[in-house]
């Protein structure tokens, strides 16, 4: 007899499991946080993985103060520059756009991902004095031609949350770096925790065993053994979205919580491994060593946020003793 009372495997959390829209992902939330005005967001390109022997920092860790091999994920991050200021005022439907302010003399390579709209001036935030102002945020965009690993030239364009501080110093800090470029040292410092966001690995279409981890029918069953034994019951008339089936797996936005950013490094040579990266080359700009894996392939967008669930008791300093830099491509 099969074992009925096995229960239902892979996670039920995701749904519908459909394709991303957009190979940027999409933040729907930012955290408070306290102190000076910064910005609470950063971006770069997935470069690959290495390890490196760390000293063990937690108390009660059963390997505490001992040397422990820690998988490490390499993202390039080059500069990214600042293209307009956009101001938030609240109303009875939530959150509002009220303006943009642009920079001027932006890349020529972003008018290819959108209209770009002509440059301001510092008095056209005199237009927005009398607004209620709730939330400070800029537009930002990557250069991606800087980075050699990444065959694209457009600019992937995202929107970053200002915070800390009082309104108006969110609105001096973003008046001071509109048009600039901000560096991955003014998001956040070695040691830190962040929310690590990215568009996973395409696998295309997939049965419903590799998707959702069925059971294996019985060899009774002549026709097939890797679909699934019904499709619900007869009524409603219709196969509910709870029963498992085949479809698009991957590519879909997935977010990991607190990962630990173990090093900002300034030149990428010093952690490129002999041969390079598999299917991306050498780091030739700043890098962040984040702690164990993010979601996507090797040159995908990873975008960085401040931790919207910070670990209490975590430690945050980092005492590192090697670090891999040999060929990861078997030779």
């Amino acid at each position: 007899m099969p074992d009925i009372s096995k229960p239902k495997r892979g996670s039920r959390g995701y749904g519908p499991r459909k394709r991303a829209r957009s190979q940027t992902p999409r933040l729907d939330s930012w955290p408070e946080i306290s102190g000076g005005p910064k910005i609470q967001g950063f971006a770069g390109y997935k470069a690959g993985m290495t390890h490196a022997l760390m000293v063990d920092k937690r108390s009660k860790s059963t390997t505490s103060g001992l040397e422990v091999q820690v998988p490490l994920t390499v993202i390039e991050v080059p500069p990214m520059r600042i293209a307009a200021v956009r101001i938030y005022e609240n109303t009875i439907y939530g959150l509002k756009t009220a303006g943009e302010v642009w920079a001027k003399d932006l890349d020529p390579l972003l008018s290819r991902r959108l209209s770009v709209p002509n440059g301001h001036s510092e008095a056209t935030f005199a237009k927005y004095d009398g607004v209620d102002v709730e939330d400070v945020r800029v537009l930002a965009y990557t250069q991606p031609k800087m980075v050699s690993g990444v065959p694209k030239k457009v600019p992937d364009l995202m929107e970053l949350r200002i915070g800390g501080g009082t309104i108006d110093e969110r609105m001096e800090y973003a008046k001071k770096i509109l048009g600039t470029e901000v560096t991955v040292e003014e998001f956040s410092n070695e040691g830190d925790f962040v929310d690590v966001i990215a568009i996973t690995i395409g696998k295309g279409f997939q049965g419903v065993a590799k998707r959702w981890g069925t059971k294996l029918l019985s060899h009774k069953n002549s026709k097939h053994r890797r679909g699934i034994p019904n499709l619900g019951p007869k009524r409603p008339g219709y196969v509910r979205g709870t029963v498992p089936g085949s479809g698009q797996m991957g590519y879909h936005q997935r977010t990991e919580f607190n990962k630990q950013l173990v090093k900002i490094g300034a030149e990428g040579s010093e952690i490129t491994p002999k041969g390079g990266f598999l299917n991306y080359g050498e780091v030739r700009n700043p890098y962040i060593l984040v702690r164990g894996s993010v979601p996507g392939p090797a040159k995908r967008l990873i975008r960085l946020r401040d931790p919207t669930r910070p670990p209490r008791k975590a430690p945050h300093d980092v005492e590192m003793t090697y670090v891999s830099t040999e060929s990861k491509q078997g030779a």
